[in-house]
């Protein structure tokens, strides 16, 4: 914790020394640029840093735009809630309800999965499915006309797994019972409500803005442009919207705000809004438990509500600690930004909330209980190496190819520690502080290990999916 913890009164000393953070990590990790955005207790901080692409550099200002990734999620989330208090969606009802044609891996999922299940990332079906379905209006009824090609890795509603394509699934649900594109009806019953001016889905509106591209960062080398830009249409829903950091704080007010806009109208009531934030799940790795989209962490008896993103060279973050009345976003343009906005909220908390997050307690597992976890782990869209090193493990991550995503450079290895159990921690970075779990099959064996919110199933799989 820090020896010097902020007043809500004045909190200019931490923004002056969270510029110097932030420039000092830009340095270190080679991030060409990032945007920062503070709320707290009524006082808003924004500065944006470096330059929006090296090859023609713009400096990024507070009203760049950049691509917030999944945290899109909670705005197909927030839509839904709309339709939810409108009458025309439930939660928990089937989706056929609203899809009568729906088909997925199975009749018995087709006829039981609901918009619970999506939002909770509880679906169990092959989650980083990004393929392109075109650019026209019906690109999300495309996707889904095709998810029953899609493997069933574990029973629907049983465990948590990070699932993008549950949200196009959703984003589908908006369509059907709007009448409108998925896009539309964003814009119209969140972005337009808020004000939310300068946040886009497409390329078009974004072009006319200043904005900034992705970059590929190799420790050593000069950041190189990631390409391409835009995500396919069909996976919007996904995490597609492009944004400032003073719109996402818009979005952050809003939602600890019990719903109301600011100038006092109740767009969504409070008792929706703390239904949103309420743990509906259990989750794993990159959160302890899942609301309605958002993702929920704790630190002892403190919590964060959040959910940053990753597009192709773009990573941000988006934490909001209702209960504090404080929020913090950081958009930046490259694969390394990752480590660099972890580190910038986790500096946030400690020194402008002043929290006390303690590093995670290492063990000393035997050499033969480490041995149990090591082997190969095969997901959709990597395969992890792991072997015993010293009283930890190590972990090799290798990308495999998935289609809309473009190419993928190879993570350096990292050192696992044993922290608890069956979960493990990251030392070395990008991977530094990220939690790894072990999940056990009914007959007890270990069959699969979660890292970054995916479970990879034990073995050598020429097909991950099957």
């Amino acid at each position: 914790m820090s020896d010097t913890v902020i007043s809500p009164t004045d909190t200019r000393p931490a923004f002056e020394k969270i510029n110097e953070v932030i420039a000092a990590e830009m340095e270190r990790l080679g991030v060409p640029g990032v945007a920062v955005g503070i709320y707290y207790k009524g006082q808003e901080y924004t500065a944006g840093f470096g330059v929006t692409n090296v090859d023609y550099p713009l400096p990024v200002e507070t009203d760049t735009l950049f691509q917030v990734g999944s945290t899109t999620k909670t705005f197909t989330a927030t839509t839904v809630m709309r339709l939810v208090e409108q009458g025309k969606l439930d939660l928990f009802a089937p989706l056929v309800t609203y899809l009568p044609d729906l088909k997925l891996s199975s009749d018995e999922i087709t006829a039981n999965v609901t918009l619970r299940d999506l939002f909770t990332h509880t679906g169990g079906w092959v989650g980083d499915v990004f393929d392109d379905f075109g650019p026209g209006d019906d690109a999300v009824k495309k996707y889904v006309d095709q998810m029953n090609k899609l493997q069933q890795l574990t029973p629907l509603g049983k465990i948590w797994s990070y699932n993008n394509a549950g949200f196009t699934l959703a984003g589908r649900v908006i369509e059907a019972v709007t009448g409108q594109t998925y896009e539309q009806a964003v814009k119209e019953l969140v972005l337009d409500p808020l004000g939310m001016d300068h946040s886009f889905f497409f390329a078009n509106d974004v072009m006319t803005y200043s904005f900034s591209v992705g970059h590929e960062t190799v420790k050593g080398e000069s950041p190189k442009v990631a390409r391409p830009w835009a995500l396919p249409r069909s996976v919007n829903p996904a995490g597609a919207l492009v944004s400032t950091v003073i719109d996402q704080l818009k979005y952050a007010r809003f939602h600890m705000s019990d719903g109301k806009l600011a100038d006092g109208t109740q767009l969504l009531k409070a008792e929706t809004i703390a239904t949103m934030q309420k743990p509906l799940a259990k989750a794993g790795s990159i959160a302890d438990e899942v609301g309605v989209s958002w993702l929920i962490r704790h630190y002892g008896d403190k919590k964060t509500v959040g959910h940053g993103g990753t597009t192709n060279g773009q990573l941000s973050a988006f934490q909001m600690v209702p209960d504090e009345d404080f929020a913090i976003t950081v958009l930046t343009n490259s694969n390394s930004g990752g480590t660099l906005h972890g580190n910038i909220v986790k500096w946030a908390l400690q020194n402008i909330l002043g929290w006390d997050i303690p590093d995670k307690e290492h063990l000393t597992p035997s050499q033969e209980e480490l041995a149990a976890f090591a082997g190969t782990y095969t997901g959709y869209g990597s395969v992890i190496e792991l072997a015993v090193k010293g009283d930890g493990l190590s972990l090799q991550a290798i990308p495999t190819d998935i289609p809309g995503l473009g190419k993928r450079s190879t993570p350096p290895p990292t050192t696992l520690a044993v922290v608890d159990g069956e979960r493990v921690v990251g030392l070395e970075e990008p991977y530094k502080g990220a939690i790894g779990e072990f999940l056990r099959d009914e007959d007890g064996q270990i069959s699969w290990f979660r890292f970054g919110g995916r479970i990879a199933r034990r073995g050598q799989l020429t097909d991950p999916a099957k």
